[in-house]
């Protein structure tokens, strides 16, 4: 077996554009992408789309669009090109033609006339365990095939697997192992001669000179017939060099299970839409088998990418935990800049209709000065709409919400309005320190109450809620007029 050397690397993604994007293949990709960056290698983005029975459209752009908005720009591939092109096997069919026709001259391959059910029947009457093809037309007979032929029926053609033992050296798990007696003939087409991904997948890595093949664990069974078929595309001039392969450990959900596309948690473009940054999900989804430091969990994808092996990927499955996520996602809000995060959040306030599109003069006037105080409290993009909605919402619309009114505005709660309807009604500086100090000294110091029963009543009846920004700056913001018209509403 010819491998393919360490310089020049070429990695590629080639997803299929069937549902939604899993954050698995994220993983994989970002894997790739770092490996090819650390090693100044390429990135090749590669849609494998031949079955046209499940590609759809929608899943394509979703494709693209997650690439781009995670910010892993890719070398060659859709909408780039590159001189491997097309990049859509959809449009590779002739290549997939000849290589097959290649092999169907050589003596690594035959054709099939077997039935599934003939298959089934015979390892149910021998008692096999081994799943897969039995080798029944290996070697027929010229007589054999032409009965077939008569009979009206269409051949497959399979790859012959070759006696004996498959191995590597896996980039993830080191030595690796199949005894071919239990790796079955595969097909590498359908009846009407459709290309199959057996034989699609690495005659695309072949051609288009793959260094380093990193794919989920998987896909680990199928490495040796990928082996095989890569002995014979060498022999046959298709290919130059076998790539090395490094499985990556599994992405474990709930309950220990592996997870899957029905589980919420694992579409990755809903991170997207609920107000994750590209780089918490990345940097989460980067621990997920792989660590920059054994005591540091937070790092930018530059700083990833000058640190990554692929040799240090753990082996072992990791489990998605959304919580930590979260606090990963959270940290890396709060390296950015309140200007950035508040250019990040303009679609948020928009989608939500806190804001208009465009942005009013006025609007963004004061989200510039509201920003600062939300900045350091919200862990998602998604969260400033929640917490600034009160100062934008016109004021027929305001409400207060029902529950927290019951707990904070009943009859004691709204002696606490009306004693700060009275202590700010004549504030002669409607500032953020001249509300405090007057609701300081007319809650805490003149009715004798705690900070938090003193300030709760308040918040709620001017921001609708009992958790918002800080009380007295958003009245700052709010207004004199607006802020004493809600306390006056609160009494009524």
């Amino acid at each position: 077996m010819n491998s393919a050397g360490t310089s020049n690397v070429r990695v590629r993604m080639a997803p299929s554009p069937t549902g939604s994007p899993h954050v698995g293949l994220v993983r994989t990709a970002l894997y790739n992408w770092a490996f090819a960056r650390h090693h100044g290698g390429t990135f090749v983005f590669r849609i494998e789309d031949t079955d046209a029975s499940r590609n759809t459209e929608e899943s394509y752009n979703a494709l693209l669009e997650l690439m781009r908005w995670l910010g892993l720009d890719w070398d060659e591939g859709p909408e780039v090109g590159g001189p491997h092109a097309p990049y859509l096997q959809s449009e590779r069919s002739d290549l997939y033609a000849d290589a097959l026709a290649r092999l169907r001259e050589s003596a690594h391959t035959y054709d099939c006339f077997c039935r599934t059910e003939e298959v089934d029947a015979r390892r149910k009457a021998s008692g096999s365990k081994i799943m897969g093809y039995d080798g029944h037309c290996r070697d027929l007979t010229d007589e054999q095939r032409a009965a077939f032929e008569a009979e009206g029926r269409r051949s497959v053609v399979r790859f012959r697997m070759p006696e004996g033992t498959i191995s590597w050296q896996d980039l993830v798990r080191g030595e690796v192992s199949f005894d071919t007696a239990h790796v079955p003939d595969f097909a590498l087409c359908r009846a009407n001669g459709d290309p199959l991904y057996t034989l699609v997948n690495p005659v695309d890595d072949a051609l288009m000179e793959i260094t380093h093949v990193l794919r989920g664990e998987d896909l680990l069974s199928s490495t040796p017939r990928q082996i095989a078929l890569y002995d014979a595309l060498i022999e046959l001039g298709i290919a130059r060099a076998t790539p090395q392969f490094g499985h990556l450990p599994y992405v474990m959900g709930e309950g220990n299970k592996k997870l899957s596309k029905r589980d919420p948690e694992a579409h990755a473009l809903a991170y997207r839409d609920e107000g994750y940054l590209p780089e918490g999900l990345l940097n989460y989804l980067a621990l997920l088998g792989w660590a920059i430091a054994a005591d540091r969990d937070v790092f930018t994808l530059e700083e990833m990418v000058a640190a990554f092996e692929i040799g240090d990927v753990n082996p072992n499955p990791a489990r998605f935990d959304k919580k930590k996520m979260d606090a990963i996602n959270g940290s890396h809000m709060r390296q950015l800049s309140v200007e950035e995060i508040t250019r990040r959040a303009i679609p948020f306030l928009q989608a939500d209709g806190v804001l208009g599109d465009p942005v009013h003069d006025a609007d963004a006037q004061l989200l510039e000065q509201a920003m600062p105080i939300v900045a350091e409290r919200i862990n998602k993009l998604s969260e400033a709409s929640a917490m600034l909605g009160f100062l934008f919402v016109e004021e027929t619309e305001f409400t207060v919400d029902a529950a927290d009114a019951d707990k904070m505005l009943d009859e004691a709660g709204r002696e606490v309005v009306q004693a700060s309807v009275d202590a700010l009604q004549d504030l002669p500086h409607w500032s953020t320190e001249d509300i405090q100090g007057a609701l300081q000294q007319a809650l805490v110091e003149g009715m004798g109450l705690k900070p938090r029963k003193a300030f709760g009543p308040v918040r709620v009846a001017v921001t609708g809620k009992r958790v918002s920004p800080p009380l007295f700056e958003s009245m700052e913001l709010l207004g004199r007029n607006r802020s004493l018209e809600r306390l006056e509403r609160a009494l009524v």
